[in-house]
């Protein structure tokens, strides 16, 4: 299944983990750093989406997306998940 993260190796999940991961902090640095530009605050908005994007992705190589989704919208974190999403 595409949607299943068990159908993918150990080392392959945290590689992809790994990736994500880190593509999330650069797009999420870039962004902040492109901020002081003239007209930064739209790349801000576009690479920090970007970034949290990546961020979620990463976690979903490890979890899998539904168990994932199924964490965040568990009572204790779904006024985190809700504020994060909008």
């Amino acid at each position: 299944k595409v949607l299943d993260a068990s159908t993918l190796s150990y080392g392959t999940r945290l590689r992809w983990f790994a990736i994500c991961f880190v593509a999330g902090i650069v797009c999420s640095i870039l962004g902040t750093a492109l901020l002081w530009l003239p007209k930064g605050i739209k790349l801000f908005a576009v690479f920090y989406t970007l970034g949290n994007i990546a961020a979620l992705a990463s976690t979903c190589f490890l979890m899998g997306p539904l168990k994932q989704l199924k964490a965040m919208f568990e009572p204790k974190r779904l006024i985190a998940t809700v504020v994060m999403l909008v």
